[in-house]
């Protein structure tokens, strides 16, 4: 069974976070929330609270599929572990998607560089060394990479994700079940 890890913290846009969690599970990848504030509980950019099942601390990332990162706010980049976690992960070659304003972490990181990419318009500028699509796509994957570019593509993001874990057939099952 695939398995992801979702990254949570203060300001975390829940649509995408729980849509992702939503899409993976119901195509039985199993899913981690991992909090990356001091304790399990998290509040969402809309002030929904939502539980961490580990903090960062506890995550193996080997153990991992994919990393995910759902967007909404730019704390991620205060986080310095956990900037050095991704770096680290997308180095290795560990499959890494980021949503919204996300993928800021990765431009600043420079995993970015040479890729395609999308993210939340108007932060184009933040995604250092990325090739950004002309036309107006809601999903990227490049190489070990996905970005997506906000809360509307949160579905069509998370379909991707389950596509490249479990297959296209389990992404489209799920999206048939879903009416999508």
């Amino acid at each position: 069974m695939p398995k992801a890890a979702v990254f949570l913290i203060n300001g975390f846009e829940e649509i995408e976070a729980v849509t992702i969690i939503d899409v993976l599970r119901r195509g039985d990848v199993s899913v981690d929330l991992v909090s990356l504030e001091s304790g399990l509980e998290t509040l969402s950019k809309h002030k929904v609270i939502v539980n961490g099942e580990m903090t960062l601390s506890g995550l193996v990332p080997e153990n991992y599929d994919m990393l995910i990162i759902p967007g909404g706010t730019l704390a991620y980049l205060d986080h310095s572990e956990f900037m050095t976690l991704i770096d680290t992960r997308a180095k290795a070659g560990q499959k890494i998607a980021a949503i919204c304003a996300a993928p800021v972490v990765l431009g600043r990181l420079g995993i970015l560089k040479g890729r395609k990419a999308v993210c939340y318009p108007g932060l184009e500028n933040e995604l250092t060394g990325a090739i950004l699509p002309q036309e107006p796509v809601k999903v990227v994957t490049d190489g070990n990479v996905t970005t997506s570019r906000g809360p509307a593509t949160a579905l069509p993001f998370s379909l991707e994700l389950l596509s490249i874990l479990d297959g296209p057939e389990t992404s489209a099952k799920v999206a048939k079940d879903m009416l999508v």
